[in-house]
């Protein structure tokens, strides 16, 4: 049988390992892609950590990596809409009776040689755009997409807040300014984070430890407030004062993954003024990556600044490391086997 390197997570001990295990092989409706490039999330060092858990697991060890390009290396029982050596992404997740399972994390992702994907889980990667843009996409930049423009149905010429600019806040930066958002302001404690939030289209970088705040939006937005928040750093805090910034009948749009409760400080305030909070989790893949794809394709959106380094997968641990301890702040990190 023949073998393949994979990077494998022992969920009880939160071990990351390199091991040969055996290349799967498609069943029906299923196709095996030959990885070309992989991203490494935050969410795969939450895993790591132990915040994040998976739900759906079969097992104890799973292959890592949802952000996942490459290309059909062979085609399973029943599947006539894919041949082999097409370019591909893989979405991010799939829907099986109803319930939605995480590349990644519920079964196995592409931290790997091969990934094996249900047919209809799959997007076409134009010949243009290297893989490894198009690995980021269905989760870097497609769950922003879907918070901005599904979850906060954000209209152009609305003023928008962003906490958190980080491998997701940035491309939401960027994304905003495409779908029209303005103002757009970008909240982060890092300096370096604003210099990126600015260069990514932000029209105000504010400190979250600035005591001013709330009055430069203020003053920013005519004295009105956002119309949208969105919270990528998942912290109570930043929920707080996201809250605090909010025009009335503003939504709050929450991305960033915590156990931690939420708070909302003033009840008959919020209620007063009929603001709103939303969670948010990940895109429609079946038609935010087309729409994506589209975009970077006819030139309206550019990521390759997103490409903050490029690592073989038997450096997974490292890569790992950096963006848990933000070495050289990057947004995206990639393995490539």
């Amino acid at each position: 049988m023949e073998q393949m390197l994979a990077a494998r997570l022992h969920v009880p001990s939160r071990g990351l390992r390199l091991e040969e295990v055996p290349r799967p092989h498609p069943g029906p409706g299923e196709v095996l892609v030959k990885v070309e490039a992989a991203g490494v999330c935050l969410s795969d060092v939450h895993l790591i950590d132990g915040t994040l858990t998976p739900l759906l697991l079969r097992g104890d060890t799973v292959t890592l990596g949802h952000e996942v390009s490459g290309t059909i290396a062979e085609v399973g029982g029943g599947v006539t809409v894919w041949r082999e050596g097409q370019r591909v992404v893989l979405h991010a997740g799939e829907v099986r009776d109803g319930v939605t399972y995480t590349r990644g994390v519920d079964y196995d992702g592409g931290w790997a040689e091969y990934a094996l994907s249900a047919a209809h889980a799959l997007t076409p990667l134009p010949d243009a755009i290297p893989f490894e843009q198009g690995a980021i996409i269905p989760d870097a930049v497609s769950t922003p997409w879907g918070a901005i423009t599904t979850t906060g149905a954000v209209r152009p010429a609305e003023a928008v807040g962003v906490w958190g600019v980080g491998g997701l806040g940035v491309h939401a930066v960027q994304l905003l300014r495409t779908a029209g958002a303005c103002p757009i302001v970008a909240v982060d404690p890092s300096p370096t984070a604003r210099e990126r939030a600015l260069a990514a289209g932000a029209d105000l970088v504010l400190d979250s430890a600035d005591p001013e705040l709330r009055a430069r939006v203020g003053a920013v937005t005519g004295g009105a407030g956002l119309t949208a928040a969105f919270d990528f750093a998942g912290v109570p805090a930043v929920r707080e004062q996201a809250l605090k910034a909010l025009a009335p009948k503003g939504r709050l749009v929450l991305v960033g993954l915590t156990n931690q409760p939420l708070t909302v400080q003033d009840g008959t305030r919020f209620s007063y003024l009929q603001q709103q909070i939303l969670g948010h989790y990940g895109s429609d893949m079946p038609v935010a990556l087309p729409q994506l794809l589209a975009l970077i394709n006819g030139g309206r959106l550019d990521f390759s600044g997103s490409i903050s380094g490029v690592l073989p997968l038997s450096r997974a641990a490292e890569a790992v490391e950096r963006l848990e301890k933000k070495e050289g702040n990057p947004i995206r990190l990639i393995l490539r086997p």
